[in-house]
């Protein structure tokens, strides 16, 4: 383990925890700015996981830069974006956005005024300080500037990373966007990181009936796509959001098994659809409905797609109702596929990747008549029926 970089220390060879493309963007920004400021700063995610990258040798793709610039006017700020080329994309936080995947702003302090994401007033910060206390988490407010490496960590988010925490900078600021309770339940579940006693007790406490559907979805997304989904899970459950987003209260039986069956099956679940184990597995072990949880969250389309024709993961499964499933899709395409059984016996009756026909097409059926909705349906049950002649068990 390498000996932590603290406050005012140098990170010297940042760069090389950057893509290329992205190391190659800021050779050009540095000499971009040079003649006007040395005080300009990564900051957010991308030192946070540089940080990562260093101390715990995460494998994490850095993809965008979050970049603040001090020692300048406003006015100065909008030319010096209008040379680069960049886009306004929040004027009213002084945020614009160069090239596709880095944004550059000045620093700000927010201050609640109104309701919603929106209801903000914002204010140019007078130092770094002043800025990185509007951030949400200490691990997200770490600073580094572009120049010499040296790092500004006012809050000890250093030590969350090296200790694997999450925990709330300022319990009022943190308290006037909701959101951040979601957040911290999804960097959790993105990062195995657990979350201070204290930020849990705050969290619990607030309420997330001024949140849009659009942005609870954006981060119980991210939480599905998440290596730890036991971690996303028990943070639901501890910081009551299951209730306050579901209005459900799972007991502890149902959190373990739940916990323990994600924990142990991740490995398996399939690359294209690992977005819909959790609430696969999740609606299952509640036995409720997958569009309970659709509806509320109100998904894209293609969650609805998906689900529409999702069986439950019966105790016992034989090769029968294996079969039969096939007819539907590849088995594949089933949420509950990631039992290792249903992918190995899958593999042997040949239905992994295909469908399941029986050698009986529409066409045959067509020159006897059948059309529309009594073609699906005779096709269907003479399909079913080669299947209970020639495999045992139950469908």
């Amino acid at each position: 383990m390498l000996p932590k970089i603290k406050n005012g220390e140098l990170f010297p060879d940042y760069e090389t925890f950057l893509p290329k493309n992205l190391q190659k963007e800021i050779g050009f920004l540095k000499d971009f700015f040079k003649p006007y400021t040395d005080r300009v700063y990564l900051v957010g995610g991308a030192v946070r996981d540089m940080i990562r990258k260093r101390y715990h040798k995460e494998n994490i793709e850095i993809v965008d830069l979050d970049i603040e610039v001090y020692g300048v006017d406003k006015t100065f700020f909008e030319s010096l974006m209008q040379k680069l080329n960049a886009k306004g994309v929040g004027k009213s936080f002084f945020v614009y956005k160069y090239k596709e995947n880095i944004d550059i702003s000045l620093p700000r302090v927010e201050s609640k005024i109104g309701k919603g994401h929106k209801g903000f007033k914002v204010e140019l910060a007078k130092s770094e300080k002043e800025a990185s206390r509007r951030r949400d988490f200490k691990m997200n407010a770490l600073m580094l500037n572009i120049f010499d490496g040296k790092i500004l960590d006012f809050w000890g988010g250093i030590e969350d990373i090296f200790k694997k925490r999450i925990s709330i900078i300022d319990e009022e600021k943190f308290k006037e966007d909701s959101l951040r309770v979601l957040r911290a339940m999804q960097f959790s579940a993105r990062f195995g990181y657990k979350i201070e006693k204290k930020s849990c007790e705050i969290m619990k406490d607030i309420e997330l009936n001024d949140l849009s559907s659009e942005r609870i979805f954006w981060e119980f997304e991210k939480m599905f796509k998440a290596k730890n989904l036991h971690f996303g899970l028990y943070y639901l459950l501890v910081l009551g959001i299951f209730k306050k987003i579901f209005n459900l209260e799972p007991n502890r039986d149902f959190f373990f098994r739940t916990a323990f069956e994600l924990a142990k099956n991740r490995h398996l679940f399939e690359k294209e659809i690992y977005k819909f184990y959790f609430l696969y597995i999740i609606g299952k072990n509640l036995h409720k409905n997958f569009f309970y949880f659709l509806d509320i969250l109100k998904t894209p389309n293609e969650y609805y797609k998906i689900f529409k024709r999702q069986k439950h993961l019966p105790r016992s499964r034989s090769d029968r109702f294996l079969v039969a499933l096939s007819i539907i899709y590849p088995l594949k395409n089933w949420l509950g596929n990631y039992k290792e059984d249903v992918k190995i016996r899958a593999k042997k009756l040949g239905f992994w990747d295909r469908s399941f026909d029986g050698g009986i097409y529409p066409k045959e059926l067509l020159k006897k008549g059948f059309i529309g909705k009594e073609l699906g349906t005779e096709l269907k049950r003479r399909r079913l029926d080669m299947i209970r002649k020639n495999f045992k068990g139950k469908e």
